[in-house]
């Protein structure tokens, strides 16, 4: 089966019966191939898979479907997703513009006006995925017991699986997980959160607007969100100091932010291999000591 005719069936799976009149694969598939594809009706974005894993797509567009309806800040609308002959699929509005000097403020006032929304506890009623890895969520009464039990712990686990935990950095580790409490809050509230929010995981659209992409939601404390944003730098300053006009961060926060940034070094320590562990070994050095 050609590309294009998985791609007909794609835009088939939402209604869309046209014929294709143009497509042609885009830059920024790292995970999946990805499309731009003009039916007769509009123009889509598709993102496509072999032997996707289960529930892949479907937890994207939950994630993307959660921030919509939070009416905080733009993603785009999503058309439904599908799988055949071993291929899975998702058909996404696509969305085209170029940065203004507005952009980076609208982008720190919408994740602020996001962090607003409130759940009913910690974590999130369905599995999601970080990159390629499964996330395992569930409800949670208490913020750290969620971090260390559905976040940090399963990822030392992989870790552990997969070699790239010496003994001393899985001691350490170990050690940081019964202690959490001293650095994390306990009195924080739930806020609706990206997830997996680098500089790559939102776009320019018309007038500038952002939209966020590629969402790993869950409901969590804030500040996780705004540690990731600075571990691989790619945000403005005017991005922060608009967020902080309406979500200001705590006087502990940079005391805790490297514990914020510890789980996404160990997504990408199991994802990428040891080129992370000196960077994961850092944060252990500062909170675990010898």
């Amino acid at each position: 089966m050609t590309k294009e005719t998985m791609l007909q069936m794609a835009l088939e799976s939402i209604g869309d019966h046209s014929r294709i009149r143009h497509w042609r694969r885009v830059s920024g598939g790292d995970i999946n191939d990805v499309y731009r594809v003009q039916s007769g009706k509009q123009t889509y974005f598709i993102k496509m898979q072999r032997f996707p894993p289960s529930g892949f797509f479907a937890a994207e567009q939950m994630g993307l479907e959660l921030i919509r309806q939070a009416r905080a800040i733009n993603v785009p609308h999503t058309f439904g997703f599908g799988e055949a002959d071993g291929w899975g699929w998702l058909v996404l509005e696509w969305i085209e513009g170029t940065e203004t000097e507005q952009t980076a403020e609208q982008l720190g006032r919408g994740l602020a006006r996001l962090h607003q929304c409130r759940g009913p506890a910690f974590g999130l009623d369905r599995d999601t995925y970080i990159g390629m890895l499964p996330q395992r969520n569930g409800w949670y009464g208490r913020w750290t017991d969620y971090y260390r039990d559905a976040r940090l712990r399963p990822q030392i686990t992989r870790a552990a699986e997969r070699g790239l935990l010496p003994v001393k950095r899985r001691k350490r580790l170990e050690w940081l997980l019964e202690r959490l409490d001293q650095w994390l809050p306990d009195d924080c509230f739930p806020s609706l959160l990206h997830g997996d929010l680098w500089s790559g995981n939102w776009i320019p659209g018309p007038d500038g607007v952002p939209y966020l992409i590629d969402p790993s939601v869950l409901y969590g404390h804030h500040e996780f969100e705004i540690a990731f944003t600075e571990l691989f730098g790619g945000f403005p300053v005017r991005f922060y100091e608009s967020y902080r006009e309406l979500m200001p961060l705590s006087a502990d926060y940079h005391g805790r932010k490297p514990l914020y940034q510890l789980f996404y070094l160990l997504v990408h320590l199991n994802l990428f291999g040891e080129t992370y562990g000196s960077a994961v070994d850092r944060v252990l050095d500062r909170y675990a000591g010898e």
